[in-house]
């Protein structure tokens, strides 16, 4: 049978075609929370990186932060006093909370940090910086000087007109400070410097380091052309017909003289039932919160195991366990091979923490232990894990609460009562009479796992089992056909004051079998 190659393999060996040097650039303009959306261009341009490294091809990995791109309007999580702040570049603008340098640096820095905790290490271009410094200049030149035959490539690919005073280049009014609202009506390619008129009655002359930028879709060929990109991830929208991409490759060839960068084309990430994330319409769940909650190495496992074509449907609440358990079954496994072997090595990460506690199983330790981590620890070893790696363990753990409190849904939520829940009124005789016979049992073993749990409660259907046996005594018949589903609902309604809980051998063993025994004994003799 033929061997499935991995989707970032695929593009390195397409890279090869293209020469042993290559350069992968990812960018993103921080104009709001960047978010798990976003992540998914930077993961797979880190994937493609390390299988172009893999392969022996020379390579490097950037990220260009476009922060000298205009707020384009007052967005939903933003008060009304930054609409004074429209059109400005947002490298330029305050910070929200005061405490960054600027707008852009308020979203970019909580990015930058989780890329950290993702094991993700580009080198960082600021727009801002790049433009300030001058390395625009030839470009801009070259794009105010063939104006025309950018705006018929325009025309010709887009299908769209460009306005007689279009220009590739958007002046910074000196006046307003606004980045589009200024139309250019000349320059001077010697001085480097551009004149304009603005929409707000001003009129002036900028430098060509750092007075514009050039508009979005020269910019991204120029980009290209002067960083020497060889390929580059980008969403859909790009890449529909007559969009950016099909203008940058006629613009990067025929104005600056360069090859467009091989392209990989991604699809959204939908969040639940609401649709494609998105900053500015407030659809987003960001990277930052996201890596409050789930394991860095399950975020690029969400990643790495779809193709970047297909969309991918992601779900903090409850569906987020399935994923986890997911990848959980497949790092347990040392057998693993092939694709799905491929899929766990571009999971890990250099500097990423990792302990074999599952995920799933943490949620009812920490929520037993109320929250406290030295209780936790005493639950973990009972459990048999390891417990030696206290730094990892206590960021699952802090995983586990941000989860419980920012996305559980209610019924993975519980929490064990200090006092017989009134509930337990409502028991029934043979679940009083389990109750009683469970108390007697653990009260004379020795320390049980949560499989002997499970085993213990399931014996109580067996014929002639210990359990059963006691059941029946304890009735007082000679026989008695247990359901074990009514019984799970005995000991969830008995600890938890609820009929339903977690996985009833995690719970159990995570629970001190001492106060088991004792709070199962007080049920089956509670009579209200």
């Amino acid at each position: 049978m033929t061997e499935i190659t991995h989707w970032a393999d695929v593009i390195a060996e397409e890279a090869a075609k293209n020469g042993n040097k290559h350069l992968v650039s990812t960018g993103i303009t921080p104009s709001g929370h960047i978010h798990i959306g976003n992540m998914r261009e930077v993961v797979t341009a880190d994937a493609a990186y390390r299988a172009m490294h893999d392969a022996g091809l020379e390579s490097e990995f950037i990220y260009i932060a476009d922060n000298y791109d205009p707020l384009r309007k007052v967005y939903p999580f933003l008060p009304e006093s930054y609409a004074e702040h429209v059109g400005k570049p947002i490298s330029e603008i305050p910070c929200p909370c005061g405490e960054c340098k600027s707008y852009a640096e308020h979203f970019l820095t909580p990015f930058l940090e989780g890329l950290e905790k993702l094991g993700i290490h580009p080198k960082v271009y600021r727009a801002d910086e790049l433009y300030k410094s001058g390395r625009f200049v030839e470009a801009i030149k070259a794009a105010l000087i063939k104006r025309d035959d950018i705006a018929k490539i325009l025309k010709e690919v887009s299908g769209k007109d460009v306005l007689p005073e279009w220009s590739p280049f958007n002046p910074i009014c000196q006046e307003c400070k606004k980045i589009n609202t200024a139309t250019v009506t000349g320059f001077d390619a010697d001085a480097e410097t551009v004149d304009y008129e603005c929409s707000c009655g001003h009129s002036g002359t900028v430098s060509m380091i750092g007075g514009g930028k050039l508009t979005w879709r020269v910019d991204w060929p120029a980009k290209w052309k002067m960083l020497n990109v060889t390929v580059e991830p980008f969403g859909k929208d790009h890449a529909s017909r007559g969009g950016s991409y099909d203008t940058g490759k006629r613009i990067v060839r025929e104005i600056f003289d360069h090859e467009p960068p091989q392209p990989i084309v991604y699809e959204w990430i939908m969040l639940g039932q609401k649709g494609a994330m998105s900053s500015s319409s407030g659809v987003v769940v960001s990277i930052s919160d996201m890596l409050k909650v789930v394991p860095p190495e399950v975020l690029r496992y969400l990643i790495m195991r779809t193709k970047p074509e297909k969309h991918i449907k992601f779900d903090p609440a409850q569906p987020l366990l399935t994923l986890v358990d997911e990848y959980e079954r497949l790092n347990s496994n040392a057998e693993i091979e092939g694709l799905n072997k491929r899929v766990l090595e571009l999971s890990h990460a250099k500097g990423i923490c990792h302990t074999d506690i599952p995920f799933k199983h943490m949620t009812t330790i920490a929520q037993v232990a109320h929250g406290d981590f030295d209780k936790i620890m005493k639950i973990i070893g009972r459990a048999g894990y390891d417990t030696t790696n206290e730094k990892c363990i206590r960021e699952l753990v802090n995983n586990v609460a941000n989860w419980l409190e920012m996305y559980a849904p209610p019924f993975a939520k519980f929490s064990v009562k200090d006092e017989l829940p009134e509930e337990t009124a409502s028991l029934t005789d043979e679940q009083r009479a389990f109750l009683g016979a469970v108390s007697e049992i653990i009260g004379n073993s020795g320390e049980l796992t949560g499989e002997d749990y499970h085993n213990l409660v399931y014996s109580s259907k067996e014929a002639d089992s210990e359990l059963n046996n006691k059941i029946a005594a304890k009735l007082g018949v000679d026989e008695v056909e247990i359901n074990p589903k009514d019984m799970f609902k005995a000991i969830y309604t008995s600890v938890l004051g609820q009929q339903s809980g977690p996985k009833a051998g995690w719970f159990l063993s995570s629970i001190d079998q001492d106060f088991l025994a004792k709070r199962f004994s007080e049920a089956a003799l509670y009579r209200p």
